[in-house]
Order: structure tokens, then C-alpha cells, then sequence
């Protein structure tokens, strides 16, 4: 499918994504007469694991954070008011009509112009309205019928507002007394009616009362959903409890005195009103999926005598679902190959498993893009604000079907480059002259053609051997480098490991130390090996150190190993080169010896002190000595508060969170440790770092020199090695054996027009260009930004090639290239409709992640929320169709934008809650620096997998659902992971048999909570979900812990934090709330 031509004409969003009823009343959502609320109905900005205490039951609501408005009624500019974090948003957008949606020629509009109504702010206090108010609201009330008909001006009127209701409130600026506000149809203001399409787009909208103004009808009979008692409205906006609401007949329209409503149609008794929107359309019952569980509360289908009817709210199906989308792209790209021949081509989402085949450009494994046709001009670029930039993933991971790129060797005269720019021979260089020349498609520099590697030209001016050399015909390969391109002029010596392991007090009593000497024996027969190699080049080393350090000598020729203790911190030497580094299989029974006798050796310490700076030191050093790359892998405990280098003081302040001063929680507290990364990238030396801390170990200077020579940090608070042992064990062993590529240099070059100006990942750089690591593994990504230097050309496009020189794990010194072709854009419609909406959050995430070290939080995230409004304001004023200021209309690739970025801004290092620590705010902001797009993509979005809907015989994945609490239902089970974390949610309602066919007890009582691993039993279901479960850990780069969650329990607060599409207890806003908040801020920019 061409990702350009506009789709078969559909209903917007595709179908949306059918849900699992919801909660009975009494739970989640709004409680029944007699039920109290629950204490847990808000969201949980939960710890990562090991922090398991929750705050009391019925804690109450945080304020609004400060990076969004207070709910109060003060004006904002051009006389809106500012927008609120929890009254916010409740309107309701129907089902679409049946009629089937064209979409506009011109431009992509999102399904076609789906609209987003204006929110309605309610406000809980206030007078009640009077029956000559309710009369006029009734009155003026139409509801859009599903016939074209000619547009109707009369809108949801509402009368003018009460004495003692706040002046001038209204949301969008306030209307005179008694004048109604116009409803609009998508056909743009009142007095002008443009000439009507044959079919406009169904697009209702409404324009809300104003906040203090008077409410809906009131009617008496059954409470409705979502609806409040007397008083202050005590559902939340992002909580609806039962099914979706059918639509008006086509036509219906309601006039006359206020009354009972029309009645529905009988089977959906009792539902509020909902107008036609272009949101979604009815949904029908999901595939695979049963009824309703028993015991869902029906409401009377008579109406009863009047009573409030509750406020218009927006339908959370109405509006853009991220698992439709993942789901659609998966049905659409998922059966073809992705074939990688055309120039500027989006690939499927990362979400989708497709293949690929290497025609020319870099497979999106290794490269992805925020957007594939870039604008030709800057005040273009300026213009959008939409970011042009690259996720690189140099050394990614490919699936078994898939060559690893191809090795080159071209000799002794090396690869072959432009002699201007020293860009690599790539399918885009235009042999000329018969093929005695070529000319650079980056520079336009022309080169002759050494006569080794001359060939002749077919008659369209291809070499006639293109399709026989990997670098003229694939969009990634290998050259292996000469000499020239290693250090000192030698080929460089293969790699060692060094194991530094902390042997204090805490690292012994854990059971840690015991636990890794252990695994070591049987671990170091895995190092990385090179191809079909025997065994691995790696060389290994082992350090034991608390306030001094110990070196151990294992040469093969020793009965026993020998001690060394270096006492001297300040000045650090390796006191034997001979013995230190040794083959592991030459070595192995004094190694073994070691091995077993450190645990013994420390048994009995009391010392509580750690150095760590010297203990990097010292491994560098070694690695100096033996003139080699390499990687240390430091086990460490707790804050090196022992005199030496790198000494550090506690210095955690809660107190500092949303000041000015948040920032410096983020920076390192001592230059030492930049100095020492430096030296470190220099000799090749990357640093792992596995933590086990039990309080604050001040994560945010300690993985400097891990982020600044391409490591990695592993973090397990409060380790204990009964719970713990698994994770702490798999990410060892996966880290031990991930290819890694040493001593690292990688350039990104571009085409004339634009150029690389930014970087983000786990590296150093000493210069603009170059980007240095000291190892590179096969899940770090390095992200770059372009800017604009010139103009760009429509025809010829824009290129990049990124070069990636390194060190192979036997030694061999590698250059690796990937190269990608983009289109450019001279029309904005085009840029939006090439963007890669995973990509733009992953780079912004970065981008904002960075931001915390130098500017208060708040800014950071105003700055994402700007650059978001800015990127669909310009959409919506450049390529929609002219339509009603109320409505939100989102270009067809960007409808995710919001959702994901909401998530973004809720996260723990932007929004952190209560209990969320400094050092697992700086562990995340870390982690997410050097992410892929498919990991951040699950990171900011969890996946909710519902376990007991689809049949027990079906293996494969279960669909996803949408991560907010309403999807739930407590006669299910539900997997949700995020790549870091992995919750097993049981409802207090699941059937005794599937409890006892998954935990092996008797009840849902007898369930542990907080469980983490499940009983091995032989039965159908049990099969099914723990393989389901080792499924999900493969697919991650980091072992997820299983943590087992019973509903209503303390631990739910913590499972509820990653339900992102609700409101959070830290503040953040619910996604219905937040894409009402960017409709306002997209409209002011538009005034």
C-alpha cells in the first residue's frame, strides 16, 4: 500500500477500538448511593520496583501540577479562560453517523476532518438553573442528524448566566446575556455558509456553557453514568462505566419544553444524549471477545421524572486510540514485505513485525526518521516546528530472517570515499565519463575511479556489477578498515571484561556477592564470540574492592590465585600486568578457585564504605597497561562516601522538586567523574554499571561515566535474592553476551541543505562531528537533529549516510555504513503526511529529558506542549479544509501525538509523584537517553493484554487494550508490561477455576499479592499465560519483573500509574483532558 495515496474512504480512526465493559458502578467509576468511593479511584505515580509502600488509602487528589493552568476562572488571552486540570473535557463527541466519510482531496484530514468538539468545563458549585434557563437550553438544543442536511446555526444555547455565577467565564470567550453561541457543522462561521459539498464531512461540535453558568435539564429515575449526586461532581471526566451510547436516528432533533428525553432504542436504555460526531462510529461487540460480565449494572429504560442529566463529556472511544492505530498497521504492512528501494518511503510502526529487504536504503531497524519528506526551505521547517531528526541504531539486533550486512574488503587501498567530503561509496554516487569518474551525491565533488575498482556502465549509466557489490546496491554493509583507520597505526588487540565486585558489608549480607561468583563460573563460557569462532577473544580480569582495592592474579601457570591489595586510592596504579588478564579457558580451574573463594574471604567484613571513582580508575588503567579496549562491569552497593576521588555527599531534597533548583538533582555534584569519562573514552574503556542500592546512592553523578562511554546502568533497589535473583541474573547474562562494538567513532553526513546539529545518547564528543563511545552495544541508539543550511531540491532529495567505525569483539577494526534517501517537500501537507509519530516522541522525550539539566521542569514541559500545539496549529491553518474554529482536526499520522505526549509529560521525570525517588528519576532520564523507538514507544504507552477473553487454545497474543482503568473489568485478568516493569492484574471477580488453574489456590482471598512468579502447572492456562509472559521478556532488553496485583489492593496504586490515558495522582491529565487542553492552545495560537 502506498503510504501517500489517501486511504479507502473509512469511518475516522478506522473502527474504534472496542472496549471491555467497564467496572460495575460501585468501582473505578462513580459509586453507587450506597457504595463509598474507593481510595483507590485515582492513578498511582508508582516507584519502579523495590518501592513498594503506597500512601495510605483515600489519599487525596494533588493540585494541579505546575507545568499546567489552575482551574480557576481567570481570563486567559483574547478572553478565554485558562484551562483546568480536572473539570476540564467533559464533553461527549457520539457515534458517528453510519454514512460512510470522504475524504478531502487536498489534504490528509485525519480520516476525514474528524472533529474534536469544544470542551465544556464544569463547574461543581453553583446555582441550580431555573425553569426558564432550562427551557432555553432545551430550545436551543439540536442534535445533528446523520442526512446532509443544510447547516443549522441553532446552537446548544444556554441561557444567561444566574446571579452569584462567575461574569465572563465562558471557556472560549463569553457570550452577551441571553445570546446563544453558534453550533457549528464543520461549515465555518454563521454568516457565511460556503456552497455544500456532495457530501460534507459529519462534523458535530458544540460550543460549551459558560463555567459558572446554569447545567443541563434535570430529570429524577435511575443516577445516570458518570453522573453526580447533588453538589460538586464526583466522577472523574476519564471514567465511564458502561457501554457506549447509541445514536439518535437520523434527523432527530429536540425542541420545545424541557421533558423527558427521547426515548433510546430499547436495548441501551437510560444513556445520555450523544450527537453524531466524526470521532468513531457505534461500536459493535469485539471479535473473540464475550458479553458483558454477569452482574453489570443495568439501568430502567423508562424515564423517569426529571433529574440532572449529566454534562456533555467527550467519548474516550471518540477520540484517537492508540491500539486501533497499532492494530490497522498491523492489518495493512504487516503481510508484505517492506521493500526498501523507493526514495523516502515510511516504514510500517514499530509495533508491527514485518520484514524487510534491503534495496538501497538502511532498513528501519537501524535507521527511523520523524519524518520522511522534509521541507526544501527553513522558513518551512520553522513554519511546521516539526523536529527533522534520525534515531540510529548502528548495531541493531536483526530477526533469524534477515542477512547481517554484508563484509567488504577492499585490501590494502580500503573502502572507497569522496575526496572532498570522505563520504563512503554508496548505491546513491552517479558513475560518470564511462565510469572512470563519480560524482559525489553528498558534495557534487567529482572523483576519478581507482583502476582496481573501475567497471564499465550499462546503458542506463549503471555499473554492470552494481547488483554484485554490496556498497553499490544495499542501504547497509560493512568495509573492513586498513591500518590507517586505528589507533597509533597497529591493528588493535581484542577486548578484555573486568569484573569489579563491591565485597562491603551490604554487598555480602544480600547474598550478592555469593550470588555473582556463582554465576560468573558458568557465565564466562558465553562472552561474544565473532562468527562461527571456537571460543571468544575476550580476555577477563577480576577486582574485588570497599575502602581498597584487590587485584587478583589468575595466570594458568598458578596452583592458586594471588591477592594484591592497593591501599593508595588518591594515586591509582595496577600492581601486576602479567596474571591480570587472562584467556578464560587457559585459566579456568584458577579462576573457578577464585571464584569460589571470594564469598569466604569477605564472610566476615564489617566494612560499610565504598570508594568508586578509583575503582574505574584502576580498570582503565589495565586496560591501558594491556593496551586494549574493554568493558568493566562494576557491581556496586551504596554512596562512595570513603575518602578518595569521587568522594560524594548525600545530598537527596525533596524540598528542591518544582523550584528553580530541581535541575541541579539531575547534575552531577562533582566534575571528577566527567574528567575520568573522558580519559575513558580515550583508552576505549566502557563502563556497566549493575546498582543495588538500598538508599539514595545518587544515581545522577554515578552514571555519568557509564552514559559518557556507552554503557549501561541496571538498577534493583533493595536487592534481596529470593525476589531479585532471576532479573539481576538475566540482565547479567544478556549484557555479558550483547555484541558490542569498542572504541567507537561515528559520523553522520547529509546531502548539501542540511546538516547534523544536535546528538543524543550514551556518548562523549569532543568535537561537533564526531560522536565517541567507548562501546556501542546492540540496543543503544544515537539520535541526531538536522537543521536547514540551504535549500533543498524536490527532484534530487536529501541523503544521509552514517559511518560507524569500531572495534570487533575478536579484535578486527570494522567501519559499518547505512545510508538513507528522503523526499522532499515544497507543500506543508506533504511533510505531514510522511511523519513517523513514534519517532517525533522518542526525539522529543530526549530532547525534553535533556532539557531538566539546565531549565526548571515546568519549562521543559511547557516547551513540549508549545511545540506540539505549534506543529498541529500550523497543520490545521495550512492543509485542512476550512472548517469551525471548535473543532480539533489532527493530520492522519499525527493523531497519536497527543495521547503519546501526554504520556511524555506524566512521566516520573517530568511529573514525578510522591514516592517517586530522586535516584529513579535520574535512572529513567538516563535510560530513556539511549532508547529505540520501539522502547519508548511501549515505555510511554504501556500494553494492557486482557488474558481470559480470547479462547484458551489460542496461543498468539491477545489484542491489547487501552491503558485506563474503564477498560478493566473485574471478572478479568490483565497483563500489562512497558519494558521495565510487568503487572499481572487479577479482578476480584474472576471465576474460582481460572484462580485455581493460575495460582493453584482456592480463591481470589488466598491470591498473594505482590507474587512474582507464577506456580509451574500442568493446565491449558497456566501454559498459556506463562508463555506469554517469557514471550514478552524476550521481545525487551531488560528482564521485567512479574509483580501480581489483586484489584482494591494497597499494590493497585502502583499498577495504576501506568494506566496513562488516566488522570494521575501526581497531577498529570487524563488524555480526553489533555487533547481539550491542546485544542484550546491551538486555537489561541490560530487568533
Amino acid at each position: 500500500m502506498n503510504v501517500n495515496q489517501s486511504a479507502p474512504s473509512a469511518l475516522p480512526y478506522g473502527q474504534p477500538q472496542p472496549v471491555y465493559p467497564g467496572y460495575q458502578s460501585s468501582y473505578g467509576g462513580q459509586p453507587g448511593s450506597t457504595v463509598p468511593p474507593t481510595p483507590y479511584e485515582a492513578s498511582y505515580n508508582g516507584p519502579l520496583p523495590g518501592y513498594q509502600q503506597a500512601p495510605p488509602p483515600g489519599v487525596s487528589r494533588a493540585p494541579p501540577p505546575s507545568g499546567a493552568p489552575a482551574p480557576s476562572t481567570a481570563q486567559a488571552s483574547g478572553g478565554q479562560a485558562t484551562y483546568g486540570q480536572f473539570g476540564q473535557g467533559d464533553v461527549q463527541n457520539g457515534p458517528s453517523s453510519t454514512v460512510q466519510m470522504q475524504r478531502h482531496p487536498g489534504s490528509q484530514l485525519f480520516g476525514s476532518a474528524p472533529v474534536l468538539s469544544q470542551p465544556a468545563v464544569v463547574q461543581p458549585y453553583g446555582p441550580p438553573p431555573t425553569s426558564s434557563q432550562v427551557s432555553a437550553q432545551l430550545a436551543g438544543m439540536r442534535i445533528s442528524g446523520a442526512t446532509a442536511s443544510a447547516p443549522s446555526h441553532s446552537g446548544l444555547g444556554y441561557g444567561s448566566p444566574t446571579s452569584g455565577s462567575f461574569p465572563n467565564s465562558g471557556l472560549y470567550g463569553s457570550y452577551p446575556q441571553g445570546q446563544v453561541p453558534p453550533l457549528s457543522l464543520a461549515q465555518g462561521h454563521p454568516g457565511a455558509q460556503p456552497p455544500q459539498r456532495s457530501a460534507p464531512p459529519q462534523a458535530s461540535s458544540f460550543t460549551p456553557p459558560a463555567s459558572g453558568g446554569p447545567r443541563m435539564p434535570s430529570m429524577t429515575g435511575p443516577l445516570l453514568p458518570g453522573q453526580g449526586f447533588g453538589g460538586p461532581s464526583m466522577s472523574q471526566p476519564n471514567h465511564v462505566s458502561s457501554p457506549p451510547p447509541q445514536a439518535l436516528p437520523p434527523g432527530s432533533q429536540m425542541t420545545g419544553p424541557p421533558g423527558p428525553p427521547p426515548s433510546m432504542h430499547s436495548s441501551q436504555p437510560g444513556y445520555q444524549l450523544q450527537q453524531n460526531g466524526s470521532f468513531g462510529s457505534v461500536r459493535g461487540p469485539q471479535p473473540n471477545y464475550g458479553s458483558p460480565y454477569p452482574g453489570a449494572p443495568t439501568f430502567g429504560s423508562q424515564p423517569g421524572p426529571p433529574q440532572s442529566l449529566p454534562p456533555k463529556r467527550l467519548d474516550p472511544d471518540a477520540i484517537p486510540s492508540p491500539i486501533q492505530v497499532i492494530e490497522d498497521d498491523r492489518n495493512n504492512r504487516g503481510s508484505e514485505p517492506f521493500v526498501t528501494g523507493a526514495r523516502g518511503q515510511v516504514p510500517p510502526l514499530v509495533t508491527t513485525n514485518f520484514q524487510v529487504k534491503d534495496q538501497g536504503n538502511a532498513s528501519p531497524r537501524y535507521i527511523r526518521c520523524t519524518s520522511y519528506n522534509i521541507p526544501c526551505t527553513s522558513d518551512m521547517a520553522k513554519q511546521a516546528q516539526v523536529p527533522l531528526a534520525a534515531i540510529i541504531k548502528p548495531l541493531a539486533r536483526l530477526p533469524p530472517e534477515e542477512a547481517s550486512p554484508y563484509v567488504v574488503d577492499h585490501g590494502e587501498s580500503g573502502p572507497l570515499r569522496c575526496n572532498r567530503c570522505k563520504a563512503y561509496m554508496c548505491p546513491f554516487m552517479q558513475f560518470i565519463e564511462g565510469g572512470r569518474r563519480f560524482q559525489c551525491c553528498f558534495c557534487s565533488c567529482i572523483n576519478d575511479v581507482p583502476p582496481q575498482y573501475f567497471q564499465h556502465l550499462d546503458h542506463t549509466g549503471k555499473r554492470v556489477d552494481a547488483y554484485d557489490r554490496p556498497e553499490l546496491s544495499l542501504g547497509s554493509y560493512e568495509f573492513l578498515a586498513t591500518v590507517d583507520y586505528c589507533k597509533n597505526n597497529k591493528f588493535p588487540s581484542p577486548p578484555a571484561f573486568i569484573f569489579m565486585i563491591d565485597v562491603s558489608y551490604n554487598a555480602i549480607r544480600s547474598g550478592l556477592v555469593r550470588l555473582l561468583c556463582e554465576e560468573l563460573k558458568s557465565l564466562l563460557d558465553f562472552l561474544p564470540r565473532e562468527g562461527s569462532a571456537e571460543e571468544s577473544a575476550i580476555r577477563v580480569g577480576f577486582v574485588t574492592y570497599n575502602k581498597v582495592l584487590h587485584f587478583y592474579n589468575v595466570k594458568s601457570s598458578l596452583a592458586q590465585p594471588q591477592m594484591m591489595v592497593v591501599s593508595d586510592v588518591a594515586d591509582m596504579f595496577v600492581p601486576l600486568l602479567d596474571g591480570f588478564l587472562v584467556n578464560v579457558n587457559e585459566s579456568r580451574t584458577v579462576i573457578t578457585s577464585l571464584l569460589d573463594q571470594i564469598p569466604e574471604m569477605f564472610a566476615d567484613t564489617r566494612e560499610t564504605e565504598t570508594v568508586f571513582a578509583p575503582v574505574i580508575q584502576a580498570g582503565m588503567e589495565a586496560l591501558k597497561a594491556a593496551e586494549c579496549a574493554g568493558k568493566l562491569f562494576l557491581f556496586h552497593t551504596s554512596l562512595p562516601i570513603a575518602e578518595a576521588p569521587g568522594k560524594l555527599k548525600n545530598r537527596d531534597d525533596r524540598k528542591l522538586i518544582n523550584t528553580d533548583k530541581e535541575k541541579t538533582l539531575f547534575q552531577p555534584q562533582t566534575s571528577a567523574y566527567q574528567t575520568l569519562a573522558k580519559e575513558c573514552v580515550a583508552q576505549g574503556c566502557c563502563v556497566d554499571l549493575f546498582l543495588f542500592p538500598n538508599q539514595y546512592v545518587d544515581v545522577a553523578t554515578l552514571s555519568v561515566v557509564p552514559q559518557l562511554t556507552g554503557g549501561s546502568v541496571y538498577k534493583y533497589a533493595c536487592f534481596q535474592v529470593e525476589n531479585d535473583q532471576e532479573r539481576f541474573l538475566s540482565d547479567l547474562c544478556r549484557d555479558v553476551q550483547k555484541v558490542v562494538g569498542f572504541d567507537a567513532v561515528m559520523r553522520v553526513r547529509t546531502s548539501t541543505g542540511i546538516r547534523a546539529v544536535d546528538f543524543f545518547g550514551a556518548f562523549y564528543m569532543s568535537n561537533t562531528t564526531d560522536v565517541e563511545l567507548a562501546g556501542l552495544d546492540v540496543d543503544k541508539t544515537v539520535t541526531v537533529e538536522f537543521k536547514h543550511d540551504d535549500r533543498l531540491n524536490e527532484e534530487s532529495g536529501a541523503l544521509l549516510q552514517c559511518a560507524l567505525l569500531y572495534t570487533s569483539c575478536a579484535g578486527q577494526r570494522r567501519l559499518r555504513i547505512h545510508n538513507l534517501a528522503l523526499n522532499c517537500c515544497t507543500q506543508l501537507a506533504d511533510l505531514y503526511r510522511n511523519c513517523e509519530t513514534d519517532t517525533l516522541i522518542n526525539y522529543m522525550a530526549k530532547f525534553a529529558y535533556r532539557g531538566v539539566l539546565s531549565s526548571p521542569v515546568k519549562t521543559v514541559r511547557d516547551t513540549l506542549i508549545t511545540q506540539c500545539a505549534q506543529i498541529l496549529a500550523c497543520y490545521r491553518k495550512n492543509c485542512a479544509s476550512p472548517s469551525s474554529a471548535g473543532q480539533l482536526i489532527l493530520p492522519e499520522c499525527m493523531k497519536l501525538l497527543p495521547v503519546y505526549l501526554n504520556c511524555v509529560l506524566k512521566s516520573d521525570v517530568l511529573q514525578p509523584g510522591a514516592e517517586v525517588t530522586t535516584d529513579d528519576r535520574a535512572y529513567v532520564r538516563q535510560l530513556v537517553t539511549s532508547m529505540d523507538v520501539a522502547e519508548t514507544n511501549v515505555f510511554f504507552y504501556p500494553r494492557l493484554l486482557p488474558l481470559t477473553k480470547s479462547p484458551i487454545e489460542n496461543t498468539t497474543e491477545p489484542p491489547a487494550v487501552r491503558a485506563s482503568e474503564e477498560r478493566l473489568s473485574s471478572g478479568d485478568i490483565y497483563l500489562l508490561e512497558n519494558g521495565l516493569n510487568l503487572f499481572l492484574w487479577v479482578g476480584a471477580s474472576v471465576q474460582q477455576g481460572v484462580v485455581q488453574n493460575l495460582f493453584n489456590v482456592s480463591s481470589f482471598s488466598h491470591i498473594t499479592s505482590g507474587l512474582s512468579v507464577l506456580p509451574v502447572l500442568d493446565n491449558p492456562l497456566s501454559k498459556k499465560v506463562r508463555g506469554l509472559i517469557d514471550n514478552l521478556r524476550m521481545q525487551r532488553s531488560r528482564y521485567m519483573k512479574l509483580i501480581v496485583v489483586k484489584q482494591e489492593d494497597k499494590l493497585e496504586m502502583l499498577f495504576k500509574h501506568f494506566l496513562v490515558e488516566d488522570k494521575s495522582l501526581s497531577g498529570g491529565a487524563s488524555y480526553v483532558d489533555f487533547l481539550c487542553h491542546m485544542h484550546k492552545e491551538i486555537r489561541q495560537l490560530l487568533s
